[in-house]
C-alpha cells in the first residue's frame, strides 16, 4: 500500500513539472510573441531597388537572427529578392513590406550564399512561390553534417523564431559560373565569385539600376565574417567587383555604399592584413597566440563585433595559409 502511495506522489510530482515546464514556455512564447518589436524598414537605394538593413549584433532570440541584410528590386512582372534573412518570422516581415511597395508577385529569391543569417527565411518565399536561385555549390553545404548541426543550435539559440518548422530549403535552379536572369526588360546579371567567403558565393548586378548585390563578399561598419573563408579567393573576388564599377553596393551586412571603392577597400585591407600578420607564423608552424599579440588590431578594435569575431578570424586564415 505505501509502495503504491509512493508512487502515486511520483506520478503528481512528474505531471506537476511537465505541466508547469509547458507553462513556463507557453508564457515565454506569448511573451516573445507580444514584445515582438522588431520592424523592417526597406530603404529605396534605386528607382526600383530597395534593402534592409540587419543590425550590427550576434544573431540572438532577441533580434529574431536580424544580422544580415536582403534586397528586393521591381520590375513590370514581379519583384526579385536577393538573400531571405536568418528566420522565418523576419521573411514573413519583409514579405510584407514588399506588398505594401507593391502588387506585383514575388516571382525570384536569389541566394548570395548558404550561411544561416541568408537563408532560414528561404521556405516563406516558396510559399508565395518564388523560385529559389543558388550557386551550385551550396547542394554540398545543404547535404553536410555541418548545416544539420547549425540548425539544430539556431532551433535552440534563436527559438521560438527559429524552430521545429524551419527547414534548410533547395534552390529550384543551381547555377554553374554565370546566368543572366531577365524579367520583363530587367536583366539580373548573376556571377559565381567563389569561393571566397563561401564556396558558393553568387553576386548580382541589376545594369539598369547600376546597383550590385555584393553578398557577405563585402561588409561595412562592422568586422567582417570570415570563418572558413577562402581568404586569398575573396581578394580576387573584390578584384572583380570593381571592375563592373556599380553605382551602389548592397553588403550582406551594413549599410548600402555610395562610395564602392572605399568599401570595397576596407573589407580588402582588413583581409590583406589578416593574412599580412598571421604568413609568417602559420609557415613557421609559430604559435597563433604569439602571432595574434603581436599584431597591431588598434585600426579596427573600435569596430562592432570586433571582440566576437577577429580572434576567430585571425586563426581561421592562420589555418587557411598552413592549408594554401
Amino acid at each position: 500500500m505505501k509502495g503504491n502511495q509512493n508512487w502515486i506522489y511520483f506520478v503528481k510530482c512528474l505531471t506537476g513539472i511537465l505541466v508547469g515546464s509547458l507553462f513556463s514556455f507557453s508564457v515565454i512564447f506569448a511573451q516573445s510573441k507580444s514584445l515582438d518589436t522588431l520592424t523592417l524598414k526597406p530603404v529605396q537605394v534605386a528607382p526600383h531597388t530597395y534593402f534592409v538593413q540587419g543590425l550590427p549584433e550576434m544573431g540572438s532570440s532577441a533580434n529574431q537572427n536580424f544580422i544580415s541584410n536582403a534586397g528586393f528590386v521591381v520590375t513590370p512582372s514581379g519583384v526579385v529578392v536577393v538573400d531571405a534573412l536568418g528566420s522565418p518570422i523576419l521573411a514573413q516581415k519583409l514579405i510584407a513590406e514588399i506588398k505594401k511597395i507593391t502588387p506585383q508577385k514575388i516571382v525570384a529569391v536569389i541566394v548570395s550564399h548558404y550561411h544561416a543569417d541568408h537563408i532560414y527565411g528561404l521556405q516563406e518565399f516558396k510559399k508565395v512561390g518564388a523560385k529559389i536561385y543558388a550557386q551550385g555549390e551550396g547542394r554540398n553545404y545543404l547535404s553536410s553534417e555541418t548545416a544539420k548541426q547549425r540548425l539544430i543550435a539556431s532551433k535552440i539559440d534563436f527559438a521560438p523564431w527559429v524552430n521545429e518548422n524551419t527547414k534548410l530549403i533547395s534552390a529550384d535552379i543551381w547555377i554553374d559560373q554565370k546566368m543572366k536572369l531577365t524579367i520583363d526588360g530587367v536583366d539580373f546579371d548573376i556571377s559565381r565569385v567563389g569561393p571566397a567567403h563561401a564556396p558558393e558565393d553568387l553576386m548580382v548586378y541589376v545594369p539598369s539600376e547600376k546597383v550590385l548585390f555584393a553578398g557577405d563578399l563585402v561588409f561595412r561598419g562592422r568586422i567582417p565574417f570570415v570563418g572558413n573563408a577562402d581568404s586569398k579567393g575573396w581578394l580576387v573576388a573584390l578584384d572583380e567587383i570593381e571592375k563592373l564599377n556599380p553605382t551602389i553596393v548592397i553588403p550582406g551586412h551594413g549599410n548600402y555604399s555610395v562610395k564602392p571603392a572605399e568599401d570595397i577597400a576596407f573589407t580588402r585591407e582588413y583581409l590583406k592584413y589578416l593574412r599580412q600578420s598571421m604568413t609568417k607564423a602559420a609557415i613557421n608552424l609559430d604559435p597563433f597566440e604569439d602571432a595574434y599579440k603581436q599584431a597591431d588590431w588598434s585600426e579596427y578594435e573600435g569596430m562592432p563585433l570586433f571582440r566576437a569575431a577577429n580572434r576567430m578570424n585571425a586563426y581561421n586564415v592562420y589555418l587557411s595559409i598552413q592549408a594554401e
